[in-house]
């Protein structure tokens, strides 16, 4: 252990990434801007071409910084995985998605773990991010490394310490954001913990295990869902009473303690929030436990593109329109404000909404100019034009981008469902109409 905590001190251990998406690029660039010699991998060529040119494709990365280390040799990109034999740390930050059926698809992280057995060696630390389960370190990771002849603990070191990035956020990125690790030994948690700390500016908030790290970063992300899944509850409700709930948030935030806002909205996006609470209710039916009030969270937050579908029915109705052939003009499909990540958008579950209904649906986003899902690519109107607008039955703003005009907007729209509260600072509201 002493070898590898010196080489990591010392800034002459390799690191390794893999996994070059939003997670693991800026890692890995986190790690090279500290003076590490860093290897990113992945499987797809097209990503690793644009490493080892220099060429960002992640909001959060600094375009120079990235040219940068890739000039200066600190960072190269590979598909060739026998190149792990001389890193000294591997970080895996795959994807794990649901699949069909809602159920946690860990292929990817199960394959990063094959793909390195091969070339294991002693006094290696391997590092689980991917979000997942409680338990996905100890009982699917540890055993498929251990086919390497390498004793976990004893010849290897194998922790799990959550992504927190949250793309975005101005304030805080991969670098100043505090890392929780949780390691099988003591020694593996001290190991990882001596990483981080070599790369951050940031705590290292150090745990007993890393099915304790594994539930922090679900706790995390399941208590944004139930919040969340309260307000869109109770934004239904008020809008049957004829209140208007965002008023009621921003009353409610005035109190110092005990209150923290949450707003409601079309539905949740991202990689994580929509995901983690399947991957705990998944898990605790091991245990035959009901997470009872997150699956009702849950089925709230679902049926939210539904609401704001049946929702912006009503609105057409009113101006004797049917849903079926109504042209409706969605503003952003990004999965939150000013950004170009529509994972798990749930502005493009509206848009789906929509169209099952018979409507045209088009879109104006500013930071996606083209989507895919299922497959089909869906490509965005290039200008928020006057035309564009005044073309609409209906304008539906999904997705509160700063960078829109929305006084432009209200002004040539026939009518509009704001579903974020955009358009709060409008002053003229007699054609706007809130979730």
């Amino acid at each position: 252990m002493q070898l590898i905590k010196e080489k990591l001190t010392n800034k002459v251990a390799i690191l390794g990434v893999i996994g070059l998406g939003y997670v693991g690029l800026p890692l890995a660039v986190e790690k090279a801007k500290a003076g590490f010699m860093t290897i990113g991998f992945d499987v797809q060529e097209s990503k690793v071409e644009m490493v080892n040119s220099g060429k960002n494709y992640i909001g959060d990365v600094v375009n120079e910084d990235l040219e940068e280390i890739v000039k200066s040799g600190l960072l190269s990109a590979t598909t060739d995985f026998s190149k792990v034999a001389s890193a000294d740390c591997v970080c895996i930050c795959v994807p794990t998605p649901l699949d069909q059926y809602q159920q946690p698809d860990i292929s990817y992280v199960k394959a990063s773990a094959e793909s390195i057995v091969p070339y294991m060696h002693k006094n290696m630390l391997i590092v689980l991010e991917s979000t997942t389960y409680p338990g996905t370190t100890e009982e699917l990771l540890k055993p498929i490394l251990e086919k390497s002849g390498l004793k976990c603990g004893v010849d290897f070191h194998l922790a799990f310490s959550p992504e927190r990035v949250d793309p975005g956020n101005l304030i805080y990125k991969t670098k100043n954001t505090p890392k929780v690790v949780g390691g099988i030994t003591p020694n593996c948690t001290d190991v990882a913990a001596t990483m981080y700390e070599a790369i951050l500016e940031a705590p290292i908030h150090r745990v007993s295990s890393p099915a304790v790290a594994e539930m922090e970063k679900i706790l995390e992300n399941t208590y944004r869902n139930v919040n969340i899944g309260l307000v869109n509850e109770l934004a239904i409700l008020s809008n049957k009473m004829g209140i208007n709930f965002w008023e009621v948030v921003d009353a409610a935030k005035t109190k110092p303690y005990g209150f923290q806002a949450f707003y409601p909205g079309p539905g949740l996006g991202g990689h994580c929030i929509p995901l983690d609470p399947y991957y705990l209710s998944w898990k605790a039916r091991e245990y035959g436990f009901h997470t009872s009030m997150i699956e009702s969270s849950m089925v709230v937050n679902d049926r939210m593109s539904e609401y704001c579908a049946e929702r912006s029915s009503k609105i057409l109705n009113r101006f004797k329109k049917a849903m079926n052939g109504a042209r409706i003009l969605i503003l952003g499909v990004a999965y939150k404000q000013d950004i170009d990540d529509y994972r798990e958008s749930p502005a493009i579950r509206v848009i789906e909404e929509l169209e099952r209904e018979g409507a045209e649906v088009v879109y104006y986003d500013p930071f996606v100019f083209e989507y895919r899902k299922h497959g089909v690519v869906k490509i965005g109107e290039p200008e928020l034009t006057v035309e564009l607008i005044e073309s609409a039955d209906l304008v539906i703003v999904t997705t509160a981008h700063t960078n829109v005009n929305y006084d432009f907007v209200q002004k040539h729209a026939k009518a509009i469902f704001d579903t974020k509260n955009a358009m709060k600072q409008v002053a003229e509201r007699s054609n706007v109409e809130l979730l």
